[in-house]
C-alpha cells in the first residue's frame, strides 16, 4: 500500500494511505479547505484561520494512531482491516457538510452539518470511491458513524465523550489562537483507550482505562476554558450575530436559498452577497466594524427557562430585535440579541475498565471521589453563557426594560 507523509503544526507527520489520498482530493472534501474551523474567530485571535480542512487531516490522523494502539492492546478484540478502514474514513469525512462560518448557520435552524452529510457522502464522488474500495454498504457504514448510529464496537472513536474530533479540535484551536487553554494528555487518553464489555449492553464498546480519569477531566476543562475564553468571548458572538442576521435576512429576501447555503465556502458567501445584496452591516462586518455591547447578563442572573427561546427561535429573536431597535431609536437590524446555544458542555458517558478488573459507566453522575459533573456542569455553564445585546453604535439602553421584553416572549 502506498502512503503519503503530509507536515501538519499540530501532529507533526500525519500518515496517508492511497484511498484517504483519493477521498482528499474529491471536490466534497476540497471545498473544506475554504471553510474556517472557527468561523468569525479570526477577526478576535489573529492566527484563527485554520480550516475544517486540516482539523479532519487531524481526525483522521488520531484515528490512525489509536487504533494502531487498540491493536496492539492486550484487552482488545480483533479489529478486521475493512472495520478501521470505514472509521478512518468517518473520521476523515466528519465534517464535509459543514457551512461557511462553522456552526453559526445552525443556530439560524439550517439543517445540522452531520444531516447536510448524507448525501455527500452516500452519493456521489465520495460514495463511489468507498463502495469500489469496502463495497456498496461501506458509505452508509460511514455516514452512521457520523451520525452516531452505527452499531460498530468503535462508534465511541467518532462521535461519544471521548471522540477523536473533540480531541483534535481542542487541541488545534487552542494553539492556532495562542491560547493555552487546550492543553490536554493527547497520549495518555489514547493509549487508556480499551475495547470492553459495556455492562449495560453487554457488546464490546470504546471505553477508557481508569488511571486516565485525571486526563479525561482535563480534556473536560480545556472545553470549558475554550468556550468562556474563544468560542463564546464577546467580539466573537458580536460577528457571529452580525453574520446571522445578515444571512437570515438574505434568505427571507430570497437572495440565497437556505439549502445552497452547505455549498457555499467562506468568502464565495460573503462575496456572492455582496453582489446581490450589500448592506451596512455586512460592510461592516467586512470591516471589522463590529457591534458594541450594549447590555449583557451572565445566566446565572437570568430565569434560563424564560429566555432559552433566543437561542432557538430565530423568527421570534429578529421580531423582538427590531421592536427594541425602535423603541431605542435605532433602525431595523442595528440591535441584535445574542444567547448562545447550549451545548454538551461536560457530556460524559462512558465505561471505565477499573484497576481491579471491574467495568462500570461513568456517567455525568459521577462517582464517590470523582468530580460532582452534573453540579459542575451548570455551574460552568452560568459562568460561560452570557445572554447580550449588541449594538451597530454605542448607545445607551435600559436593561430593565430589554429584560423585561426578552422575558415575556414569546
Amino acid at each position: 500500500m502506498r502512503f503519503e507523509i503530509l507536515r501538519d503544526p499540530v501532529w507533526n507527520n500525519i500518515r496517508v494511505d492511497e484511498l484517504t489520498l483519493e477521498l482528499v482530493d474529491t471536490d466534497v472534501f476540497q471545498r473544506l479547505r475554504y471553510v474556517r474551523q472557527l468561523g468569525w474567530t479570526y477577526l478576535v485571535y489573529p492566527g484563527a484561520t485554520h480550516s475544517r480542512f486540516e482539523h479532519a487531516l487531524g481526525t483522521h490522523h488520531l484515528s490512525r494512531r489509536t487504533l494502531a494502539l487498540l491493536c496492539e492492546s492486550s484487552e482488545s478484540v480483533s479489529i478486521s482491516e475493512e472495520e478501521q478502514t470505514i472509521v478512518r474514513s468517518a473520521a476523515l469525512l466528519h465534517d464535509v457538510g459543514h457551512y461557511p462560518f462553522s456552526h453559526a448557520l445552525e443556530e439560524i435552524g439550517a439543517l445540522h452539518h452531520e444531516d447536510v452529510a448524507r448525501p455527500l457522502i452516500t452519493g456521489g464522488s465520495v460514495a463511489a470511491l468507498l463502495s469500489a474500495r469496502l463495497g456498496v454498504d461501506a458509505p452508509a457504514k460511514v455516514f452512521d458513524l457520523i451520525r452516531g448510529r452505527s452499531d460498530s464496537q468503535l462508534q465511541g472513536l467518532i462521535s461519544g465523550s471521548l471522540d477523536l474530533d473533540k480531541i483534535e479540535y481542542l487541541k488545534r484551536d487552542a494553539f492556532m489562537c495562542g491560547v493555552p487553554y487546550g492543553e490536554i494528555d493527547v497520549d495518555r487518553l489514547t493509549n487508556s483507550l480499551v475495547l470492553i464489555d459495556d455492562p449495560d449492553t453487554g457488546r464490546k464498546s470504546l471505553g477508557v482505562q481508569e488511571k486516565a480519569l485525571s486526563a479525561l477531566e482535563s480534556l473536560l476543562f480545556a472545553k470549558y476554558q475554550m468556550y468562556r475564553n474563544v468560542y463564546w468571548h464577546h467580539a466573537v458572538r458580536s460577528a457571529t450575530a452580525m453574520y446571522k442576521r445578515l444571512v437570515e435576512d438574505a434568505v427571507r429576501a430570497k437572495v440565497v436559498d437556505v439549502d445552497s447555503l452547505a455549498r457555499h465556502t467562506d468568502e464565495g458567501l460573503m462575496h456572492g452577497l455582496e453582489n446581490e445584496s450589500p448592506t451596512p452591516m455586512l460592510a461592516a462586518l467586512k470591516e471589522r466594524r463590529l457591534y458594541k455591547r450594549a447590555a449583557e447578563w451572565p445566566a446565572a442572573e437570568l430565569d434560563v427557562e424564560r429566555v432559552e427561546w433566543i437561542a432557538t427561535d430565530r423568527r421570534r429573536v429578529a421580531q423582538v430585535e427590531n421592536e427594541l431597535a425602535k423603541e431605542f431609536g435605532l433602525a431595523a437590524g442595528e440591535l441584535l440579541l445574542d444567547y448562545p446555544v447550549k451545548t454538551q458542555m461536560l457530556g460524559l458517558d462512558i465505561p471505565v475498565l477499573r484497576r481491579n478488573g471491574d467495568v462500570e459507566r461513568l456517567t455525568d453522575e459521577g462517582w464517590i471521589g470523582t468530580i460532582n459533573l452534573p453540579s459542575l456542569s451548570e455551574e460552568l455553564y452560568r459562568s460561560a453563557r452570557w445572554l447580550r445585546v449588541f449594538t451597530a453604535k454605542r448607545t445607551t439602553l435600559d436593561p430593565r426594560r430589554i429584560l423585561e421584553v426578552v422575558e415575556r416572549s414569546p
